[in-house]
């Protein structure tokens, strides 16, 4: 009994740890995963390196390109993409 009564403060440490960091952070990582993936072209982002552009071409699940300026386009892979700035609306079929 007096082995567990040790073990309590590691395993609600543990607990604590857990609800106010990797919980928020598999989230945090979820709502990235689901804007990348609902990327698509005219949509204005931000990448991780500071670069805003227009995405012109959506090229595989892997990679974009961008339009930094007029007639600027690099390709940059997807997870790169920190922030979506204004989103396009889907065309209507």
């Amino acid at each position: 009994m007096e082995a567990f009564a040790q073990f309590v403060p590691l395993i609600l440490i543990f607990a604590i740890m857990y609800f106010l960091l990797i919980r928020p952070q598999q989230k945090k990582v979820k709502e990235h995963q689901a804007m990348v993936a609902a990327l698509r072209r005219g949509d204005e982002v931000v990448t991780q390196g500071g670069l805003i552009g227009k995405i012109t071409k959506v090229k595989d699940d892997s990679e974009v390109e961008i339009e930094l300026a007029q007639g600027v386009k690099v390709r940059v892979v997807r997870p790169t993409i920190a922030q979506v700035r204004s989103k396009t609306e889907p065309a209507d079929e």
